[in-house]
């Protein structure tokens, strides 16, 4: 009995201990000149479904829920958005190339119908990030129309 509480007591040390390491926040508090909403036209309805289910992930200003406060929960959030910028950033988009942005408008919609995006541990604690079928269909006809127009341009 001794020994179980011993090694409690190293846990809940532990445990407040890492309390005091915190991964840096993702929040620059400005939509850039490189931000995909600057870089081509994007309808304010596919705006608001970005804001929704994409930008906590995917662009430089993440909007932290309150579990991020509390170790390890903010470190696997930091790596979730560190491995979502890596794949797509929404607020560096005009940095890319035309052809990594025509890759990358075409990722978005495939992603998007086969449901791998938003991902499911996103939603299951933001429910409002999850896709209506109208939501999906609207993502895609855009995606469509912006590449349409990238290619009329070249």
């Amino acid at each position: 009995m001794k020994i179980l509480k011993i090694i409690l007591l190293v846990l809940f040390i532990f445990f407040i201990g890492i309390q005091f390491i915190r991964p840096v926040r993702n929040i620059s508090g400005q939509v850039l000149s490189t931000d995909i909403t600057k870089t081509v036209p994007v309808p304010d309805k596919v705006g608001d479904i970005f804001k929704n289910s994409c930008n906590d992930c995917h662009s430089n200003n993440t909007r932290y829920p309150w579990y991020v406060n509390i170790e390890p929960a903010g470190w696997m959030l930091a790596n979730h958005i560190k491995e979502g910028k890596g794949n797509l950033n929404l607020s560096e988009f005009g940095n890319y190339s035309k052809r990594k942005q025509a890759n990358k408008l075409r990722a978005i919609a495939k992603s998007i119908n086969d449901g791998s995006m938003p991902i499911s541990s996103y939603t299951l604690m933001h429910t409002d990030a999850k896709l209506s079928t109208e939501d999906k269909k609207l993502i895609t006809d855009w995606v469509t129309a912006v590449k349409d127009s990238m290619d009329t341009k070249n």
